[in-house]
């Protein structure tokens, strides 16, 4: 999933305290502190940010993934499609979504949701949920937690993931204090 960035491609700088828009939507968040913004896009309304590089830590924003849109872009539709999201989903439901993208996405085998409970995101009733996965390829276990919340039946969504050992504890707040920023701006119109 994140390899897929080239190698040498520029962050971009994300300055604390500039309120931006995330994930080509109107989810906006104002970072508490400085971020980078990687290259290019996992799917077509996604967006991921670190603080020490990636693979040591890595916050994703999925802004406005509408009924039967996938989270990660396509890599081979016909023998491996990714899930879609549906507006009618519940919490447990999106906890799925995201599990099943990983499986599929980064052919891992190993992960498990380990809590869901409702949250507050953007200002919306939404759900947060923790989860844990090891990506083949590396076999490094990885800790998440997601926030997010379904809004005019589409899905805004923010990830954090990290190593178990050490980077997920050291950074978790400072993906919560990024996230409790987020507001919703006026929906934009193609």
């Amino acid at each position: 999933m994140i390899a897929s960035a080239p190698a040498m491609a520029a962050y971009e700088y994300m300055a604390k305290g500039k309120p931006v828009a995330v994930g080509k939507s109107e989810l906006m968040v104002t970072p508490p502190m400085d971020w980078n913004k990687l290259p290019g896009r996992i799917g077509r309304n996604a967006e991921s940010w670190t603080l020490d590089g990636l693979p040591l830590n890595d916050v994703t924003f999925y802004g406005g993934i509408a009924d039967d849109q996938t989270l990660f872009r396509e890599v081979d539709k016909k023998n491996r499609p990714l899930p879609r999201f549906s507006a009618t989903m519940l919490m447990p439901d999106v906890a799925d979504l995201l599990e099943q993208t990983y499986r599929v996405a980064l052919s891992t085998p190993l992960f498990e949701i380990t809590s869901i409970e409702p949250a507050t995101f953007a200002g919306q009733r939404g759900f947060r949920f923790t989860y844990s996965f090891t990506a083949t390829g590396d076999e490094v276990k990885r800790q998440g937690e997601a926030i997010g919340a379904i809004v005019d039946k589409r899905l805004f969504l923010a990830t954090y993931e990290a190593p178990s050992i050490y980077y997920f504890a050291k950074h978790r707040d400072n993906f919560r204090r990024l996230a409790d920023s987020a507001v919703l701006g006026p929906r934009k119109t193609k």
